[in-house]
């Protein structure tokens, strides 16, 4: 490897850019924080769910005692992405929701949803949208594609449900861990692809 043949001098001035990079990079996600702060809340319907066990829930329901909802639009069993980002979720869900109610949402029916959570040993909770608007209306249904994404809810003292803000999720976004250890290895990702179960 190239690197492995350059002087200490090449190799000081090298990790100083690197160093320079990832304060920049910090930098502009502070940045964008500020910015996404700056948007005014999105008011939202009370929009009619189902739980994966297929009871009736609102998405008042899903704040629980909270104040504050993180929903994850999970294009559901099919995506094999998403699956990759709900498996690390499991991992963080408990601490997620010691601050704000966190729920993943998906097109499939609750059974679906309830039998492929089991399989997977997923234990956050999750909120069926089959037959609502709710995914649409947030913007992760374009024509017939889903995208995965997020989006960030408040509950006024009134009941009233606003959207304070949303992101898309996909390979080296900043909420699965996997493409950011990849990208520490010499050749990235090299053309990897999640799958739901690996060979040994």
């Amino acid at each position: 490897m190239a690197n492995e043949t350059i002087g200490g001098e090449q190799r000081k001035a090298i990790e100083e850019e690197i160093e320079g990079l990832v304060r920049a990079v910090f930098q502009a996600k502070e940045k964008l924080t500020e910015a996404r702060r700056k948007l005014p809340p999105e008011p939202v319907t009370d929009y009619a769910l189902h739980t994966s066990d297929g009871a009736a829930v609102r998405l008042s329901d899903l704040f629980g005692d909270k104040n504050d909802l993180i929903v994850i639009h999970n294009m559901g069993r099919s995506c094999p992405y998403c699956t990759l980002w709900a498996d690390g979720f499991n991992g963080v869900a408990q601490h997620l929701a010691n601050r704000a109610a966190f729920v993943v949402v998906s097109p499939d029916e609750p059974e679906v949803q309830a039998k492929f959570a089991t399989d997977r040993g997923w234990k956050f909770r999750m909120a069926s949208a089959r037959g609502t608007t709710f995914i649409q209306d947030m913007g992760y249904l374009r024509g017939d594609d889903y995208w995965p994404g997020i989006s960030t809810f408040r509950k006024a003292s009134d009941g009233s449900i606003t959207r304070v803000a949303k992101d898309y999720l996909g390979p080296g976004d900043d909420y699965c861990s996997v493409w950011h250890l990849f990208d520490l290895l010499p050749n990235g990702a090299d053309g990897w692809e999640p799958k739901y179960r690996y060979e040994d």
